[in-house]
């Protein structure tokens, strides 16, 4: 089991310590190049060792994490926060705040954009006589 622990892959490791709620965004994440380190796009399939440092953007914020020790199963928050520090700095974490409440949801701000079905009626009434 020692040997499983030795031989870590980033996105299974990015997924216990719930930088990403499934295994398979951390491994797009380093795919689309969103996993760096050393300023160097890692594969998902990349050991982790302790010591490492990697810049990593989720939707959310960005993070740069320094490796404190090898988790390859998902826990509990409270205890994956021991595998590793947040050496990001304050700044990075102002913008995500201002960042997070203009949030883009999809949905368009009422009464912006295409008409609604009563006012495409009453557009149609008015075009029509």
């Amino acid at each position: 089991m020692n040997e499983k622990k030795e031989k870590l892959r980033i996105d299974k490791y990015l997924w216990a310590i719930r930088l990403f709620k499934t295994r398979t965004l951390a491994a797009e994440a380093c795919d689309r190049g969103k996993v760096k380190q050393n300023g160097t796009s890692v594969k998902a399939a990349k050991t982790v060792n302790v010591g490492d440092e990697y810049e990593v953007k989720t939707e959310a914020r960005k993070w740069i994490i320094k490796v404190t020790g090898l988790l390859g199963q998902r826990v509990q928050y409270n205890e994956a926060v021991n595998y590793y520090i947040d050496l990001t700095p304050a700044e990075d974490l102002e913008k995500t705040s201002f960042a997070s409440a203009s949030f883009h949801t999809g949905k368009r701000l009422s009464k912006i954009g295409r008409p609604t079905k009563k006012e495409r009626r009453d557009l149609d009434d008015y075009l029509e006589k």
